[in-house]
């Protein structure tokens, strides 16, 4: 049974930057796409990035975040990254890593295409 673990958050100012892990047990991530995603207090869970299985490597951005946002993965260390920099206010939530086996292409933003998540890790951008 794969578990993931997010760690990595907390209080930044605007122009900050933070880097998110996701680190995985009971299985290799290698054959896995993992998805980040966010939910902000009254909003809906949206997706920020994906990256696909190793055997694959492409990654997906939401608009909101290309060009701040990157994602990587570390296969020896079983962990997928989320690099963010220059945050907004609006990047403030909980954010949140998932897995699903094989790759999803197109479909990476879908929540519901994902079997296994984390607990999530809070993100806070103010001054």
């Amino acid at each position: 049974q794969l578990q993931l673990v997010e760690s990595g958050g907390g209080l930044v100012q605007p122009g900050g930057s933070l880097r998110l892990s996701c680190a995985a047990s009971g299985s290799t991530l290698d054959y896995y796409a993992i998805g980040w995603f966010r939910q902000a207090p009254g909003k809906e869970r949206e997706g920020v990035s994906c990256i696909s299985s190793s055997s694959d490597g492409s990654t997906y951005y939401a608009d909101s975040v290309k060009g701040r946002f990157t994602i990587s993965r570390d296969n020896a260390k079983n962990t997928v990254y989320l690099q963010m920099n220059s945050l907004k206010p609006e990047d403030t939530a909980v954010y949140y890593c998932a897995a699903d086996y094989g790759n999803l292409d197109d479909w990476w933003g879908n929540r519901n295409n994902y079997e296994y998540w984390g607990q999530g890790t809070q993100v806070t951008v103010s001054s």
